[in-house]
């Protein structure tokens, strides 16, 4: 009976050591395929790093961090969530698409700020605004203290911390003593004035609603919204609207189609 529990207390340490030394394995998963599906190159320093559709004279502009898998030009079915009259720019993370480098937390928060401060700068006096889904929500929620801040942040199936959602995948491991790209988005908007919007999907087996609940509620100035659907659902049939509504009442405004 020694033997036994010896043998399986090696096994579970075994399985541990390799997940924890796997873990960015299993936790991004990028592709690299050349086509931009019509998208325009977003370069900076004669290196694409990312893909949008441009508008000339934006009313807004908007940055949008993608999730997990795929890359920045699959992304193109998001333009339908956002007005005709904004610019969308799509940043492909470090190590995603043909952009050289390695997923990891740092590298991709150290990626979005250098984009968000690229389009601050190239549109003085125009409204920034910062949207994400699923795991993009983690760096744009570091966002939240750039300066100056985004006008708007829209975070679309959202988590409070990206541990919490692991562990619920993964109960039988100590996630949260080895995750080290552990985004905790509760205390990275802590701080945030601007206007937040979450959204999150009722079926979502990748980020359970509540997850997004517990984000909100760390947060009661935020405006929480449920749309139906699973994780891959949100873009499809306008169920997201995306709009920056200015102090003066200019520009778009509009809330998701859900509840709450």
């Amino acid at each position: 009976m020694i033997r036994i529990l010896l043998l399986s207390a090696a096994s579970y340490l075994l399985l541990v050591l390799l997940c924890a030394l796997l873990q960015r394995r299993l936790l991004y998963f990028p592709s690299h395929h050349p086509e931009n599906y019509g998208l325009a190159e977003w370069r900076q320093g004669g290196e694409v790093i990312g893909y949008g559709r441009q508008v000339p004279s934006p009313q807004a502009v908007w940055l949008f961090l993608h999730g997990n898998a795929g890359q920045a030009s699959d992304r193109g079915y998001i333009l339908r969530s956002f007005s005709d009259l904004d610019s969308v720019y799509i940043l492909e993370y470090p190590g995603y698409g043909s952009r050289p480098g390695s997923p990891t937390m740092e590298s991709i928060n150290a990626a979005a700020l250098q984009a968000y401060e690229q389009l601050r700068a190239r549109f003085p006096g125009t409204p920034v605004g910062v949207a994400a889904e699923s795991i993009g929500c983690g760096p744009a929620a570091i966002l939240a203290s750039a300066a100056p801040p985004p006008d708007k942040i829209v975070l679309i199936l959202p988590f409070d911390t990206l541990a919490k959602v692991a562990a619920g995948h993964y109960p039988f491991l100590p996630v949260r003593l080895f995750l080290r790209d552990n985004w905790d988005n509760v205390a990275a908007l802590k701080k945030y004035q601007g206007e937040l919007e979450l959204i999150a999907a009722s079926g979502d087996t990748i980020i359970p609603i509540a997850r997004a609940r517990a984000l909100a509620a760390s947060k009661p100035s935020a405006r929480f919204n449920t749309i139906e659907g699973d994780h891959n659902d949100w873009a499809d049939g306008g169920k997201v609207r995306i709009r920056y509504q200015r102090p003066d009442g200019g520009g778009g405004s509009g809330r998701p189609k859900g509840r709450e």
